[in-house]
Parts: C-alpha cells; structure tokens; sequence
C-alpha cells in the first residue's frame, strides 16, 4: 500500500474504503461479509475509511467492526455532519453524540459538512454557530480535521474553500468527470493552498466498469496494458499527485484484492501519453451515448412518491451503451416485477429529488423521458402479463398451502 500525507503529516492510504455500499442481506448489511471485507482491506494496509450519518447502518457497523478487532486506533474515521438536518447549535450537538455512540468511539479523525453544494449551504451552518463548535472540538481533541464534501460547481466550491482554514476536502472526480463539479481546477487549488483532497466516485458508481459500451472495452483492451477498467480508473486518479486519497465501495473481497493491488503500483507520473490518449477516447465513447449524468449515489432517495430514480436512468443508459432490449430487460425484472413497481409515471412533479441531486439533473423532465423509451406499449403489455401470472400464481400458492394443512396452517 503507498501512502499520501495530510496536513499534519499523517499518512493516509491512497485507497480509502467507502462505507456507503456496503453489501446487504436482504434489505439489511451482511455484517460477516463486510466485516471479512474490511479486515482484508486493512491487512493490505488501507487506514482510512468514510462513512456519513445518513448511511443507513454504516457507522453502526463500522464501529461495531473496528471495536470487535481492536484496530479502532490504527485506522482514521472519516464521518459528515448532516447539515441538511442542522438548524440550531442544539443540533450539532445532538448528530454528533449520536454519531459517537453509532462508531463506539470518544473521538473522529476526519469529519466533513456532508454535500455541500453552494456557499449559503455553508454560510447557514456559520450561522448556527458551527465554526466555535468545530473550534472547541479539535481543541479538545474530539474533531483531528474537519473538511468538506462537495457536490455543486467550481465557482462554489472555490468560494468555500477560501472561507475556512479547512483541513480537507473531498470531491467527486474521475476520468469523465475532469472538468465537472469542483473539477481539475477545484483539486489544483485545494493543492495550491496545502489542502489534502479526497476523492469519491472514482468510477462513477461503477459506471466506468459495469457500464462501459462494448467500444471502450476494446480500447482498453487494444492498449496492451492488461488493466481492468477500475485499474485505470484508479491508476488516472494516482497519477496525480494533488489526490490524498481515493474512495472505493468495495463490495466484494475480489473487488477489496484488486483495488488494494492496484494502490500499492501505481504512482504520481507513471501514466504515459499513450495512456491518456486512451482514455481520452474511452471518454469520448461514453459521452457519445450517455443519456443521463446520474451516478447512483440515492441522494435523490427517497421519492414521497416511491420512485425508484437511480433504478429508472441506470436502465435508461444502459439502454445506449449496452442495447435497448439490455435496458428495458434489466428494467422489466428490477422494477416491473416488483411487489409494489415504482414507475416514473408515479412521479408529481414536487422536485424534492432535484433539491438534492448533486449532479443537477432535471429529474423530473428525465424521468419523463426514461419511462417513454424504458416502456413502449409492448413492454407494458409484457410486464403487466409477467406481474398477473406471477402474483396470481403466488398468490394460489398461498391459498392452497393455507387450505390443506401445509406450514402455514400447523
């Protein structure tokens, strides 16, 4: 594993494990797996691990994970304040007792304002008082660093940046990704001012692996180079010396090797132009049939309405960088047959969801568009069919065990 400094000199793993997708049983996290996940990760030598309050279950298993294996004080917590949730310095006590208690500690390495995405989001936490509070915690001792996660654009960011002696900072970047949000020019000036950036979506939640049109396989393929498609991911981002740290939600003990190998190779200065030409293609391939900017990241979730947003526009890009018929399959199994399918013909225009996107997405005008292409009259006839023969037949299922002494009636 190679190591970045933060301001103090501390070293950070440049792979960092993303605590929002952990993997889930049923509906709830698979503790055992995350937890065999973690320990591999931190037996390859990753020390840094992010997690936020409105992950739901992720501090808790967290610090259940880190407290069961005694490596609490070998490794670095980053959480987030939810100041979304803040409207008095009442509030920020409260978060942050409950955040302590979720991760079992008496303290927080790294702890961010969560997705900040203007300055007034900032300037309404300065006026509930929270830069004396941040104060007295790292007086104390109970706060190491305090950055910022962002999510709006480079003239915003830059204003927030200037407006703190901030620690750190986190931004969404990759590839794809070089010029938007905070951008190419947000890191270069973090680093100009000796601030540490950490890096979130390095594969656009998992877009630029599981998303890839056929073409940008074969580029990658074509190089000769022999890397996956997150190997080169990971290897652009590590390029760049201005990055700390790169997140990854690592989901798989497969994923965890990889990530962890590719962290100890690749460095600052070891791409070629060669390599860059690549993915300067590759990039261009994408954009060519992108449809939607949406990177998964369920910050628009919950719709009041049910609607499964992030579901509806995966589909729907996949529809133009796999196939059509790939797209509305994936879309008639994962939401049409759902007990309760959550179309975007349910969607009311409230515009909740957009209020939160941090890709300012026009969500509703695009949910409109995904469920013209994702349902043509054929697949809604098709889905209607699939869900009457499916819920009928479980539904005789039941009736019949219940009415001839099956499990249900003993």
């Amino acid at each position: 594993m190679q190591y970045r400094e933060d301001k103090n000199g501390e070293r950070l793993s440049v792979l960092g494990f993303g605590c929002m997708r952990f993997p889930k049983k049923g509906r709830s996290i698979d503790f055992e797996e995350t937890e065999r996940e973690i320990l591999e990760a931190y037996a390859a030598g990753v020390n840094y691990f992010d997690t936020a309050y409105i992950y739901g279950g992720s501090e808790e298993t967290l610090g259940r994970i880190l407290e069961r294996n005694g490596i609490r004080e070998k490794v670095r917590i980053a959480t987030k304040l939810p100041q979304y949730l803040i409207g008095s310095r009442a509030a920020l006590d409260r978060y942050w007792g409950e955040q302590l208690a979720r991760l079992r500690t008496g303290y927080v390495d790294y702890y961010l304002m969560h997705h900040l995405t203007d300055i007034a989001m900032w300037e309404k936490l300065k006026s509930v008082g929270v830069i004396p509070w941040l104060e007295e915690k790292k007086r104390s001792g109970a706060i190491k660093n305090v950055g910022f996660s962002y999510h709006g654009d480079t003239g915003g960011f830059l204003r927030i940046l200037a407006d703190y002696d901030w620690d750190f900072c986190q931004i969404q970047y990759n590839y794809f990704d070089e010029y938007a949000q905070a951008g190419v020019d947000g890191l270069k000036a973090a680093a100009a001012r000796g601030i540490p950036v950490v890096v979130m979506e390095p594969l656009r939640g998992g877009k630029l692996v599981g998303m890839l049109p056929e073409r940008a396989k074969e580029l990658f393929a074509a190089s000769g180079r022999g890397w996956s498609p997150a190997e080169w991911s990971f290897r652009w981002l590590y390029d760049q010396p201005e990055v700390t740290v790169v997140l990854s939600g690592m989901n798989s003990l497969e994923m965890v090797r990889e990530n962890c190998r590719t962290a100890s190779e690749a460095g600052a200065g070891q791409l070629t132009e060669a390599d860059r030409a690549v993915l300067r293609a590759v990039t261009e391939e994408i954009r060519s049939r992108d449809r939607v900017g949406c990177t998964g990241c369920r910050y628009c979730m919950p719709c009041p309405r049910g609607v499964d947003i992030p579901g509806a526009f995966r589909c729907y890009n996949r529809m133009f960088i796999e196939s059509p018929r790939q797209g509305r399959f994936e879309y008639a199994q994962t939401v049409g047959l759902s007990g309760e399918p959550a179309f975007p013909s349910r969607c009311v225009g409230c515009g909740k969801c957009e209020a939160h996107c941090p890709q300012g997405i026009p969500i509703r005008e695009k949910l409109k568009e995904a469920d013209r292409a994702l349902r043509p009259l054929p697949y809604r006839i098709g889905i209607a069919a699939a869900r009457k023969f499916m819920f009928r037949k479980a539904k005789k299922e039941k009736t019949g065990e219940e009415g001839t002494g099956g499990p249900a009636s003993r």
